[in-house]
């Protein structure tokens, strides 16, 4: 059974910076998403299981860094310069069954999927 344990979430002022973790079972394929109240769940960053590969969503690109250390099978997103339109609850998932270098930029494409934090920017 996978399991994947987000942490990091909180208040932030905009402008300011959060680091998000997601704590997995094993090595995967791994990618963040979000959702906010009354929007659909949304593609924020995803990182190849090799670790040399990533992708953003055109809203996160130049503020958001998705990373991971793979001896401790953790996946992060640095987030930076936040603004009040990045409230939501992020989530992180996993891909079980990606090769080693593709990117997965659907919801869809992840069979696993972490609690959520919640994320609120403050303006």
């Amino acid at each position: 059974q996978v399991q994947l344990v987000e942490s990091g979430g909180g208040l932030v002022q905009a402008g300011g910076s959060l680091r998000l973790s997601c704590a997995a079972s094993g090595r995967y394929a791994m990618g963040w998403f979000r959702q906010a109240p009354g929007k659909e769940r949304e593609f924020v960053a995803t990182i190849s299981w090799s670790g040399d590969r990533t992708s953003y969503a055109d809203s996160v690109k130049g503020r958001f860094t998705i990373s991971r250390d793979n001896a401790k099978n953790t996946v992060y997103v640095q987030m930076n310069s936040l603004k009040p339109e990045d409230t939501a609850v992020y989530y992180c998932a996993a891909n079980t069954y990606a090769s080693a270098v593709t990117l997965h930029t659907s919801r869809y494409e992840y069979n696993y999927w972490g609690q959520g934090t919640q994320v609120t920017v403050s303006s």
